[in-house]
């Protein structure tokens, strides 16, 4: 999901927001799960550093490229939230 994507959905979350459709989302609970993505990211660069197969290698780096979009996607909502 792209940076537009996510923030169209932050707009449509605020719209829901509004009119009462939604609860508020609470920078703490962003925080918690950036906290586990951080750790999620460490322990695959750990993995990655100790494997030698080039197999399960593009596997983690696909996997920690993931994880590092999902941390930069919570980033972002963390300054839109605060």
């Amino acid at each position: 999901m792209g940076m537009k994507k996510l923030a169209a959905k932050v707009d449509d979350y605020n719209e829901r927001l509004e009119s009462g459709k939604a609860s508020k989302i609470k920078p703490d609970h962003v925080q918690k799960v950036l906290e586990k993505l951080r750790r999620k990211s460490a322990k695959l660069e750990e993995e990655l550093a100790s494997t030698a197969s080039m197999e399960k290698r593009a596997r983690l780096e696909k996997k920690l490229s993931i994880a590092r979009a999902h941390i930069e996607r919570g980033e972002w909502l963390l300054r839109e939230i605060s």
